[in-house]
């Protein structure tokens, strides 16, 4: 499954902001334990570099990202911890 929502997850991203370096990483078994966790969502770590995100205020990026995960968000993702960086640094 962990890898599922990884793919669905970047097929989102790269559909959105056509991003020149993406990674997702997987961080949920740094949370096993924690009481989000036990709904079996995942923790997930996004690096992105995008000119579409690179435009924005920081505030709009996440939104933006957010926006992009839509439902993902209530049905596989607990928690998105969102790096916008240089297209380059990835």
């Amino acid at each position: 499954m962990t890898a599922e929502r990884v793919a669905m997850i970047r097929d989102r991203l790269e559909r959105a902001f056509e991003p020149a370096a993406l990674e997702v990483i997987d961080e949920s078994h740094l949370h096993v334990g924690h009481p989000g966790a036990r709904d079996g969502r995942g923790h997930f770590r996004v690096r992105i570099g995008s000119d579409r995100l690179a435009a924005l205020p920081r505030l709009a990026q996440h939104r933006a990202v957010y926006d992009a995960m839509g439902e993902l968000m209530q049905t596989d993702i607990h928690a998105l911890t969102i790096e916008v960086v240089a297209a380059d640094a990835v």
